[in-house]
C-alpha cells in the first residue's frame, strides 16, 4: 500500500490541486480544512505524512505542527509545511515548530514528490519499530514510545565532512554550543571515522574537491555501522538535482548555501530527535526480546528459550554426529530454605545460585531456569565424562562458600544435586535426554544429595 498523505488547507482549490497531483503519483490522499480536524485524523493513525498549510483561520499551521510533535501518539508523523510565506523567519518558525521541511508556493512538483517519497520511507521504517516496541508494554516495560518522543535533540555527537575550512568552521561554530562536533576534511577518513565512532549526525558538503559528496552520503546510508546515523547534505543552489537525488537515495535532509545559522540548528535538532526516537524504539524492541526469553529473577534464560535452543542443538548434534550433554540441577532442601528463612531469602539464594552456575560454565553453554529451583545446563560438543566433570565443578562451587541472605547480614549453607545425560544414537528428541538427566537427578537425591549422578551412555 502506498503512503497516505494528509493535505491540510482551508482553501478548497488548493486541496484539490495537491490531492490530484499526489494521486497521480500513486499516493493515497486524505484531506482536512482546519487544524482541529487535522489533529483528529492524525490521532486516528491514518496519516503517514502531513502537508500542512500555514495560513488557516483559528489554529494556524504552526500551532498544528507544535501539537502534533508534542504528542507521543503523533510525534513520529513527518510534517511538511506548504505556504506562500517565503521569508527566512517563516521557514525558521516552521522548523522550530518541528516541521520536517518548509516548501513555498508555487510548488516545484519534483521537489515535492522527492520529499514526500523520502519521508514516506522514513515513516514506514518508524512504524515497523513502533509496532514492535508496542509489544514491550505487555511485558511490563515502561512505555518506549513516550520515552522516545520526549528527547530534546541536544548534546548530539556529529561529524562535519567539509574540506573548506571557512565553511566547516562556520558550521561548527553554529553547532558547538549545543552539540559535540568534530570536523574531517578527508572523505575517505571520514567514512572510517564514522564507522568506528557513534556519530548521531553526519553533515556532508556536496562540493568536496576530487570526491563526490553524494557518494559519501550513500555510503554512510548503506554501511551497517553507519546506516542509522542521520545524514544532512550541504550544497549550492545549482546542486538542486543532486540534492533531490540524495533524498531519493535515503539521505535525510539538506541545506543550501549560504547556510543560515538558525535554520541549521533547527534542521539538526529535528534529525537528532528523529534518530534518537528510532534508537529508543530499537532499544525497546531489544529489551522486549530479552525479556521474552529471560527469567526475571535469576537473569538466566527461561523455559521458552531452553525448549527452542535445545531443540536446535539436538538436531545439529544428531546431523553432525557430535556430542551433546545436559545437566539437571536442583537445590537440596530448597523448600526448607523458604519455610525457615522466608521467600525473600529464597530469592536471594536462587539469584546467587544462578550466578555461580554461570561462573562455572562456558559462554556456549545454555543455562536456563526450568522452574522453581531447577536449572538445566545444555553442553554442546561435550561427552558424558566431560559433562560429569562440569557438573562436579558446579557442585563444588555451590558448596564451597555459604550463601548470603537478608542483604548480607546472615549466611546459610547450600548444596546441589545434579543429574547428567548425553545424547544417544537412538534419541529422537531432547525430551529423552532430559528424562534420563531427571532420573539421574532423582537418584542423586535418593543417594544422600549434594552429589552428581550420570545416566548410562
Amino acid at each position: 500500500m502506498s503512503a497516505r498523505v494528509l493535505v491540510v488547507d482551508d482553501i478548497a482549490p488548493n486541496v484539490k490541486l495537491l490531492a490530484a497531483k499526489l494521486s497521480a503519483d500513486y499516493f493515497d490522499v486524505v484531506t482536512a480544512t482546519n487544524g482541529p480536524e487535522a489533529l483528529r485524523i492524525c490521532a486516528s493513525g491514518v496519516a503517514d505524512i502531513v502537508l500542512l498549510d500555514v495560513m488557516m483561520p483559528g489554529m494556524d499551521g504552526f500551532e498544528v505542527c507544535r501539537r502534533l510533535k508534542a504528542s507521543a501518539q503523533t510525534a513520529h508523523i513527518p510534517v511538511v509545511m506548504v505556504t506562500a510565506l517565503d521569508q527566512p523567519s517563516d521557514r525558521l518558525k516552521g522548523l522550530d515548530a518541528g516541521a520536517d521541511d518548509f516548501l513555498t508556493k508555487p510548488l516545484d512538483d519534483t521537489a515535492l514528490f522527492a520529499r514526500v517519497r523520502s519521508l514516506a520511507r522514513l515513516k514506514a521504517m518508524t512504524d515497523e519499530l513502533r509496532n514492535r516496541a508496542m509489544a514491550s508494554r505487555q511485558l511490563g516495560i515502561s512505555d518506549p514510545i513516550a520515552a522516545a518522543a520526549s528527547d530534546l535533540g541536544d548534546n548530539a555527537s556529529m561529524l562535519i565532512v567539509d574540506d573548506r575550512p571557512s565553511s566547516s568552521e562556520r558550521i561548527k561554530g553554529a553547532l558547538d554550543k549545543v552539540h559535540r562536533v568534530e570536523v574531517e576534511p578527508d572523505p575517505h577518513k571520514a567514512l572510517v571515522r564514522a564507522a568506528e565512532s557513534s556519530f548521531e549526525l553526519v553533515i556532508v558538503s556536496l562540493d568536496l574537491q576530487g570526491f563526490d559528496g553524494l557518494r559519501l552520503c550513500t555510503q554512510l546510508r548503506s554501511l551497517e555501522r553507519t546506516r542509522n546515523a542521520a545524514v544532512l547534505m550541504v550544497g549550492e543552489a545549482e546542486d538542486r538535482m543532486r540534492i533531490l537525488r540524495g533524498l531519493e537515495l535515503g539521505v535525510h535532509d539538506f541545506l543550501f548555501r549560504p547556510v543560515d545559522r538558525n535554520e541549521l540548528l533547527a534542521r539538526v535538532k529535528t534529525q537528532v530527535k528523529r534518530k534518537r526516537y528510532a534508537d529508543r524504539l530499537r532499544d525497546g524492541v531489544q529489551t522486549s526480546i530479552e525479556m521474552a526469553v529471560t527469567d526475571q529473577l535469576t537473569g538466566l534464560h527461561n523455559r521458552r528459550y531452553l525448549e527452542t535452543h535445545f531443540s536446535g542443538l539436538f538436531d545439529e548434534s544428531a546431523m553432525r554426529a557430535r556430542d551433546l550433554s545436559v545437566l539437571m540441577l536442583d537445590i537440596d532442601k530448597f523448600k526448607l530454605v523458604n519455610d525457615t528463612y522466608g521467600h525473600d531469602a529464597g530469592d536471594e539464594v536462587l539469584k546467587e545460585f544462578a550466578n555461580r552456575v554461570k561462573d562455572a560454565t562456558r559462554i556456549v553453554d545454555v543455562v536456563a531456569r526450568l522452574g522453581g529451583e531447577e536449572i538445566v545446563v545444555v553442553l554442546p560438543e561435550t561427552g558424558l565424562q566431560a559433562a560429569a566433570a562440569v557438573a562436579e565443578r558446579i557442585r563444588s562451587h555451590i558448596e564451597a562458600q555459604p550463601f548470603a541472605i537478608y542483604s548480607g547480614t546472615s549466611q546459610i549453607t547450600v548444596t546441589v544435586s545434579i543429574g547428567v545425560a548425553s545424547r544417544r544414537a537412538g534419541d529422537q528428541s531432547p525430551a529423552q535426554m532430559l528424562k534420563r538427566a531427571d532420573e539421574a537427578l532423582y537418584r542423586a537425591k535418593g543417594g544422600g544429595r549434594n552429589r552428581v549422578i550420570a545416566a548410562a551412555a
